[in-house]
């Protein structure tokens, strides 16, 4: 590799995880390097991180209880335009407030019992348009590497940033297609080259079993769609 590639950066950087920058952070020891951590005392730390089931199965039935409400009630409006209303908020719950539960629960922090985390993380996947076990170990890099280009493969936001493609991000415009094209492969028993260099080989058949999963799900609820003539359940989910 020449002195000039490693001296001179590039007017654009390599963000793909089987690139040129992947190769280098490697190279220079970023990777999976050991990184600073807080001189907190181990009892301390322990009772930091405490957890009860308590609270968050209070908080997990309020809030499964108002999407259901709010679905309800869209239902019974439908035909309507105060349907719009409680749509609305169904949207914002279902598609916001489980991104926070997929990060809590797939850190293990919601919920004191494992297999409680690990069921609302499902769920919470599914919703937030996420593969679970995909983004267990796309989240686990993210942690280890973070921020690190050609290894994080969750930096939001590259550099230079794309501003047009930052704020499409908001209404999740570019996710559709590059979700649809992988829970399909991942159906077929397929994997790209980025998710090997993260994901264990031991992994993947948990892919594709849950891909599998998605699509079922998907292909009933185009079915149900296209039996009631509504695009409701559609909407739904």
């Amino acid at each position: 590799m020449s002195t000039e590639v490693l001296t001179k950066p590039p007017a654009k950087l390599d963000y793909s995880l089987t690139g040129l920058n992947s190769h280098l952070a490697v190279e220079r020891g970023l990777a999976e390097a050991e990184w600073y951590q807080s001189p907190v005392p181990r009892e301390t730390m322990r009772k930091l991180l405490e957890r009860r089931d308590g609270p968050a199965i209070r908080d997990t039935i309020i809030w499964f209880g108002l999407i259901i409400g709010l679905g309800w009630a869209t239902w019974a409006l439908w035909g309507s335009w105060w349907a719009i209303v409680p749509y609305v908020l169904y949207a914002v719950i279902y598609a916001s407030t489980s991104d926070s539960r997929w990060h809590e629960a797939g850190h293990g922090t919601a919920f004191k019992t494992d297999w409680m985390n690990n069921a609302l993380y499902e769920v919470a996947s599914f919703m937030v348009m996420r593969e679970s076990t995909v983004w267990r170990w796309s989240h686990t890099r993210h942690h280890s590497d973070t921020i690190i280009v050609g290894r994080d493969p969750e930096i939001a936001v590259p550099r230079p940033p794309d501003v047009p493609a930052l704020i499409l991000s908001f209404f999740n415009v570019k996710v559709y297609p590059n979700y649809f094209k992988h829970i399909l492969m991942h159906s077929m028993g397929r994997m790209d080259a980025a998710e090997k260099t993260f994901i264990p080989e031991s992994e993947y058949p948990k892919v594709y079993f849950r891909a599998r999963i998605y699509v079922a799900i998907y292909a009933g609820v185009i079915a149900l769609s296209i039996y009631m003539g509504s695009i409701l359940p559609l909407l739904l989910v």
